[in-house]
């Protein structure tokens, strides 16, 4: 994000929205970590035995490579 840990302080406790400037590198792990993600998920069968927090984090996942491709 680029902000001071004061100033990432002070706007998370003021619920101000934090912006995280994504690079090649992050981007790469995040992707890697979704190929390993997916990889799993085709092991199951028909999605079958996936709880509501693996899905969560897919999305999480999801949206910040989303929003990461948008620059």
């Amino acid at each position: 994000s680029g902000l001071t840990k004061q100033d990432y302080i002070t706007r998370r406790l003021l619920n101000r929205d934090i912006v995280v400037q994504g690079n090649p590198r992050v981007y790469k792990a995040l992707r890697d970590q979704l190929a390993a993600v997916l990889g799993e998920l085709r092991r199951m069968e028909a999605g079958g035995g996936v709880d509501d927090e693996l899905l969560a984090t897919i999305r999480l996942i999801t949206v910040t490579l989303d929003g990461m491709k948008e620059d």
